[in-house]
């Protein structure tokens, strides 16, 4: 019984180091020209793209993109559509909960 437990033993870490080994060098197994990509994939460039260019902002607007009383306006048009809404079905539906 002893030497069983060694076996499956020693055969779950051969299989974890195997699957930690295999996740390591991924890029390199996908390069193999019998694993890798499809057919009808596109080339991958020479070499790896730069940064993504993080700190280049759009450039400010010329106006604003509501003014404020239109701004003031629409909050309280959502305000009383909310309002409406969670007072109708209360009313109407007691058995919806």
């Amino acid at each position: 019984m002893s030497g069983n437990r060694k076996t499956t033993a020693l055969a779950a870490a051969a299989l974890l180091l195997s699957a930690l080994a295999l996740g390591g060098c991924s890029s390199s197994i996908a390069d193999l020209p019998l694993v890798g990509t499809p057919a009808d994939a596109p080339q991958r460039p020479k070499e790896a793209g730069g940064y993504l260019p993080v700190h280049d902002l759009p450039p400010d607007r010329g106006e604003a993109a509501l003014a404020p009383a239109e701004q003031a306006k629409i909050e309280r048009e959502l305000i009383a559509a909310r309002d409406r809404q969670a007072s109708t079905p209360a009313a109407k539906d007691p058995a919806a909960k």
